[in-house]
């Protein structure tokens, strides 16, 4: 591996054409796809986490997905450290690489690193937990909200594991999250270019509603029923899950739980969006100028 080595990095929201405009690129280079999504690693999961097709995964050799079973830990860290070590050996066969995703806690763990969290004193965790189930979602969003609003602001807020662990490092250190994820930059040894998907707001919202009908019609209510008994489970704990759960539990009709369904991912392309418009190395386009290979 050398310095000319370049990793292609593609990022945006959810629904904006990640996948296919990554797909087109590795195509023209001749190379393969990292893919940096935190659901579409889970093999059992597919209609819920928009995962390419058999007929793009076949197209390209794409990493990272249907890679672990939900029943299996896996964090941001542990990705950061495989993917990295993946790239640098496939940068042995390859000039160039194409990472892809919107998952923007995966892509800063394998191109910056995280710091050492904070130790956890006992009884913490089993506290906030029990807080939890006590008081609710809406509780542990407020908690979130008020002790660490810059965490708070791009974090999965439906999501009950990512709060329960941002609350816990807050409440064992008494300072935020991001401050044990912004020090100490990782050195790569390799070219990082990075290109940012976006769309207006309106056309991005059509289209994730479009996609949201779409899964609906592909089965997404069957997929989610088969693992309603475990959904408890971290891998579960997402958008696309946990709003047809609640209609499972009986909370609501299936009619909101479609609307919550719709409303919950803007929300989260939303907070994806946030989070990269932060980072300045980002070349911002929408994805049919990166369709145009030749102009890059």
């Amino acid at each position: 591996m050398a310095r000319e080595n370049k990793l292609i990095v593609v990022v945006g929201p959810t629904a904006v054409g990640k996948t296919t405009a990554a797909i087109h690129l590795a195509s023209r280079l001749n190379t393969e796809i990292i893919s940096a999504d935190s659901r579409q690693l889970f093999k059992e999961l597919t209609i819920g986490t928009a995962k390419p097709t058999l007929e793009e995964l076949a197209a390209v050799p794409h990493h990272f997905i249907n890679y672990k079973s939900i029943e299996e830990d896996y964090d941001a860290a542990t990705y950061g450290e495989e993917a990295y070590q993946l790239i640098v050996r496939l940068f042995q066969q390859h000039e160039t690489l194409v990472l892809c995703g919107g998952s923007g806690l995966y892509v800063k763990a394998l191109l910056e690193g995280f710091d050492e969290m904070p130790e956890i004193p006992e009884g913490l965790r089993e506290a906030i937990t029990h807080d939890f189930h006590e008081k609710g979602l809406v509780w542990l969003q407020e908690e979130m909200r008020n002790t660490d609003p810059e965490y708070f602001a791009q974090v999965d807020t439906q999501n009950p594991q990512r709060l329960m662990r941002g609350l816990e490092i807050v409440r064992a250190s008494g300072k935020p999250v991001m401050y044990f994820r912004k020090r100490n930059k990782k050195v790569l040894p390799f070219q990082v270019v990075k290109y940012g998907l976006e769309l207006p707001r309106e056309v991005l919202y059509a289209r994730i509603d479009a996609r949201v009908d779409e899964m609906i019609r592909s089965g997404l209510e069957e997929e989610a029923a088969q693992f309603y008994s475990r959904k408890e489970l971290n891998a579960l704990q997402t958008v696309g899950y946990q709003e047809l759960f609640g209609w499972m539990d009986g909370h609501y009709d299936r009619d909101e739980a479609i609307r919550l369904l719709k409303r919950n991912t803007r929300h989260y392309a939303k907070r994806q969006l946030t989070w990269f418009k932060r980072d300045e190395e980002i070349s911002w386009m929408s994805p049919e100028q990166l369709l145009n290979i030749e102009k890059l």
